[in-house]
């Protein structure tokens, strides 16, 4: 008869103490697992929230918000459809018709330079720049293209050289006056090598436009008014092809060299505490403004002789003065706000970078665009245009190799007084 062996004391009391350390753990890992579960649940819900019709009206409300009644600009808004219903109701008060499409445009660029600003804060200072000088330009296009459409071609130029003196001695030089006055204890500095590469493609274009004005104004030219057309279309799109490349140069080849000067960590900081509206929600109003803004310039340009007449003003001060003034609000808040800021590079990108493109991009543009409608647009801008702008391309270019001289003896100049 076999007699069953005791366990030893040691070995029950580890098997014990096993099961007594077991017991415990076994309902802890169910409740683990629920925990888990609860925090996808959890996670599962926000998303769905997120996604639901609810939270997107109250994204969509808060966009509107920011973008259309925070600005105090915007109580201007009304005056677009009052040109409208103007020009429906009576056709012999075009002066009006004008007056308030000019009004009703001004709020509808400054909150396309605000969209843009807010997309240029997830793109970065140099594509920010490119976007806010292009949308900038987006209401003189088209202006001009609706111009040129009507056979006014005197006034898509006059509006076009308007535009690139605005920005260069008007926007730059607020911009810059602005800035030295807030950070007058200190040197604001920027990356000249880009602002080397704007003046060259400046005096380019310069050039571009300065060859079929000389071709006229010296009888040289084979067939009277066709060749001075044919070399403006050539040279269109030469002109084309070199700001292409400058994009290429800027974006892709040579980015490093259009970095800011400063420190790009604060940079940072400051864009995402900028950041109002998602970068979609940016796309989707600079859309909305685009064509609001291209419905409101097709009745600006039908008005602009009714207006000239009406008011005793000339086509060529409403041309170069009042429409660059409209089209460059954008640019001159923008401009004026990163000067404030120490964001030396955003201005010269919005503010030279804009009279760039449109020099070589917008003017070329509308060449080209006037062949296709059989409009004999070309780039004879007149002997005393060309050369008023070639001194300002002159003065710019000198300006901003000794800038820092010039806002301290302002500054100074303004302390003292």
């Amino acid at each position: 008869m076999m007699v069953a062996e005791k366990p030893a004391p040691g070995v029950f009391q580890v098997h014990e103490a096993a099961d007594d350390e077991q017991e415990p753990a076994s309902p802890s890992s169910p409740r683990k697992m629920h925990s888990l579960d609860f925090e996808h649940i959890g996670a599962l819900a926000a998303v769905a929230e997120s996604l639901a019709p609810g939270s997107r009206w109250r994204r969509a409300l808060t966009s509107a918000r920011f973008v259309i009644f925070q600005a105090k600009i915007n109580v201007l808004l009304p005056f677009g459809p009052l040109a409208i219903v103007l020009h429906y109701l009576s056709g012999t008060h075009q002066g009006w018709v004008f007056l308030f499409s000019l009004i009703g445009i001004t709020p509808l660029a400054e909150r396309l330079g605000y969209a843009t600003e807010q997309l240029a804060c997830y793109t970065g200072p140099t594509v920010g720049g490119l976007l806010n000088a292009t949308f900038g330009n987006a209401t003189e296009m088209i202006i001009s293209i609706y111009a040129l459409k009507n056979g006014m071609i005197r006034v898509v130029q006059q509006s076009l050289l308007g535009s690139i003196l605005s920005n260069m001695l008007l926007v730059l030089g607020c911009a810059f006056f602005a800035g030295g006055l807030v950070h007058s204890d200190r040197d604001q500095v920027f990356n000249k090598a880009s602002a080397v590469v704007n003046s060259g493609l400046l005096l380019m274009a310069v050039l571009g436009l300065m060859f079929p004005a000389v071709l006229h104004f010296t009888h040289s030219e084979a067939q009277y008014g066709k060749s001075e057309v044919a070399l403006s279309r050539f040279s269109s799109c030469i002109m084309l092809v070199a700001y292409a490349s400058y994009l290429f140069f800027q974006l892709k080849s040579h980015r490093s060299m259009y970095s800011p000067i400063g420190d790009e960590e604060e940079a940072t900081e400051e864009d995402e505490d900028e950041k109002e509206i998602t970068q979609w929600e940016a796309i989707c109003w600079l859309f909305m403004l685009t064509i609001w803004i291209s419905i409101l310039s097709g009745y600006l340009v039908d008005a602009i002789q009714g207006a000239s007449e009406s008011l005793n003003l000339p086509v060529a001060f409403i041309s170069v003065i009042l429409l660059p003034i409209v089209g460059n609000a954008a640019e001159h808040a923008s401009a004026i706000m990163f000067a404030m800021k120490n964001k030396l590079d955003i201005t010269l990108g919005v503010a030279i970078g804009s009279s760039t493109q449109i020099s070589m991009f917008v003017i070329p543009f509308c060449v080209v665009i006037g062949w296709m409608m059989g409009r004999e647009m070309d780039l004879n801008f007149q002997l005393f245009e060309t050369a008023t702008l070639f001194i300002t391309v002159l003065v710019v270019a000198f300006m901003l190799q000794a800038h820092q001289t010039i806002l301290k003896a302002l500054c100074s100049s303004c302390a003292t007084s």
